[in-house]
């Protein structure tokens, strides 16, 4: 094992050396203005959220770098925490420590926002998350099986990740309602963000059954998600006429509750959906259809040739496991030029280009790309390892960073509490000994809620 960790990190080893000079252009760019991240609503009806603020140390960090990702790096810098949130962040030099706030010196090192991954299985010591008991399944949910203590969480803090989104799996075509969690937490109430963090839906390929039954074919699939969505829209507007005044109290209704907060936008649709016929049906029928804050947590193969259809549809791109697609000169492909090119589709999404079409299409922009494990397909510790296989493909440096942080965040609501550094968000940190995105770079210790959820030591380093 060893040796292969030795391979692995001399392979990757020159991925993304260039973080530091470049991340510095990365707020100067120009966001696009087209990605949807919902309209977080003046209260929830449906959701729920953990605690906003957590019990915690008052700690004084001093570290080589600071990686805000929402603003600039800031070398030699200091950041202050107290109960659960960031109190203050900047130069060495021009932060006071106050009284009662305990120094931890980490001057040799990088520190960044705690990463986010909206893909992941592994948030529960079991993996039965495919209980395909209908091919459309909008009753169930993965909030009662998080738990905190077990070894797929330990690794995942020794990854850095401090934040992902637990979702059933894509044995059924609506697998149920996702949770928004923190890696660590005292109990899992103390470490939930949110839920439902979303609805999963699994289009095509996973889902698929060829015995012929009904809805397990890609058109079946289609219109079996049509009706559910609309049921449960239906049941939406019979309350928010109650609200209004307009109509009697509904009937309250399991099987399509959280579908209401769905339709009030409380959280989005996360679309386990691959290859671009099918990521086409999925953006028309979800966002262009039924109006649904809709996020790809997939867009694989040749996926990205849909970049400026996503644009402008507000489609965001969480794309993985896969990072690559190799065009084998056959469909999209065939007779442009393209034949046998290996493409980075992180990259496909973001800068788009001529993607095998006669005109060049625009991609989805630094705020429409971010990247995922599908933990356990890839481990959860090795996003940063996905991160930097982006970048190796043609991601920059820059985006890659935000990639795996804010973008996430902004992905599914929740950049006003996690993403980036600073003032009055979570005190959720990684504190590396380098780059990030450098394969050689290793976690020193993660911060959640501003406890020190994780420690490496030397003599028993995990990874």
């Amino acid at each position: 094992m060893d040796r292969i960790l030795t391979l692995r990190r001399a392979t990757f080893a020159a991925l993304a050396l260039g973080l530091a000079a470049s991340i510095n252009d990365a707020s100067a760019q120009e966001p696009s203005i087209d990605i949807y991240f919902g309209r977080k609503p003046a209260e929830y009806k449906v959701a729920i959220t953990g605690p906003d603020r957590v019990e915690s140390p008052a700690y004084a960090f001093r570290f080589a770098k600071i990686i805000p990702v929402s603003t600039a790096p800031i070398d030699d810098g200091i950041v202050l925490t107290r109960n659960g949130k960031i109190v203050a962040l900047g130069k060495a030099g021009e932060v006071a420590i106050p009284q009662g706030f305990e120094l931890v010196d980490m001057s040799e090192h990088w520190c960044v926002p705690g990463l986010v991954d909206l893909h992941c299985h592994i948030a529960a010591k079991g993996f039965d998350l495919n209980d395909t008991v209908h091919q459309t399944n909008p009753e169930m949910r993965t909030v009662d099986l998080v738990t905190m203590d077990h070894e797929d969480m330990r690794n995942a803090l020794a990854g850095g990740v401090t934040t992902v989104l637990y979702i059933p799996g894509s044995g059924s075509n609506m697998g149920g309602f996702g949770t928004l969690t923190k890696t660590w937490g005292r109990t899992p109430q103390e470490a939930l963000l949110r839920f439902p963090g979303c609805l999963k839906i699994a289009q095509a390929g996973n889902p698929e059954r060829r015995s012929g039954d009904l809805g397990m074919t890609p058109l079946g699939m289609n219109a079996g998600l049509r009706e559910t969505l609309l049921r449960g829209q239906a049941y939406y507007e019979e309350w928010e006429a109650f609200d209004r005044g307009e109509g009697p109290k509904p009937e309250l209704r399991a099987d399509l509750e959280y579908l209401r907060g769905l339709f009030r936008h409380e959280y989005p649709i996360a679309v386990h959906t691959q290859i671009y016929q099918v990521v086409l049906q999925t953006i028309r029928q979800l966002r262009n259809e039924l109006g649904l804050w809709t996020v790809i947590v997939h867009g694989t193969f040749d996926a990205y040739r849909l970049s400026e259809f996503a644009l402008e549809s507000g489609v965001p791109i969480c794309n993985g496991p896969r990072q690559y697609h190799f065009d084998r000169g056959s469909g999209w492909g065939s007779g442009s030029g393209m034949e046998g090119a290996f493409v980075g589709t992180a990259n496909g999404w973001y800068a788009g280009g001529m993607h095998g079409f006669g005109e060049t299409q625009r991609g989805v922009g630094i705020d429409g790309i971010g990247i995922n494990t599908d933990s356990p397909v890839v481990a959860q510790h090795e996003l940063t390892l996905q991160c930097a296989m982006a970048v190796r493909l043609g991601l920059p440096d820059a985006v890659g960073i935000r990639a795996i942080t804010l973008n996430q965040a902004r992905f599914v609501g929740v950049a006003d509490r996690i993403g980036s550094l600073e003032v009055g968000k979570d005190a959720d940190m990684g504190i590396w000994s380098g780059d990030p995105i450098d394969p050689r770079s290793h976690v020193e210790m993660t911060l959640v809620n501003g406890n020190i959820a994780y420690k490496r030591d030397p003599l028993k380093p995990r990874f």
